[in-house]
């Protein structure tokens, strides 16, 4: 038999403390997912972590060439182009 009263989830003082909770403990005793429906979260911002990437000169130069035809920093372009690559083989797989 499906547990219809759900208990409510404790208030949390950090994220590590709600983190940890959720580690240990079974969130269909919190919340009922059958009546959770899909949502989207268009403004959250991906983590982002520095790397340490080594190309040919040139390719920077061609890079930064690029960029500015587009204005946009060549970081920033670079991110798009791996995106895009990204996605391709994520579909071809």
């Amino acid at each position: 038999m499906l547990n219809t009263k759900m208990k409510p989830a404790p208030e949390f003082q950090s994220e590590d403390e709600e983190r940890e909770f959720w580690a240990t403990h079974d969130s269909t005793e919190f919340v009922d997912w059958r009546s959770a429906g899909r949502r989207t979260f268009p403004n959250l911002k991906p983590t982002l972590r520095t790397i340490s990437l080594r190309l040919p000169v040139y390719m920077i130069e061609d890079l930064k060439v690029l960029a500015n035809k587009r204005d946009v920093p060549y970081q920033s372009l670079l991110k798009v182009f791996h995106a895009e690559r990204l996605e391709k083989e994520r579909r071809r797989a």
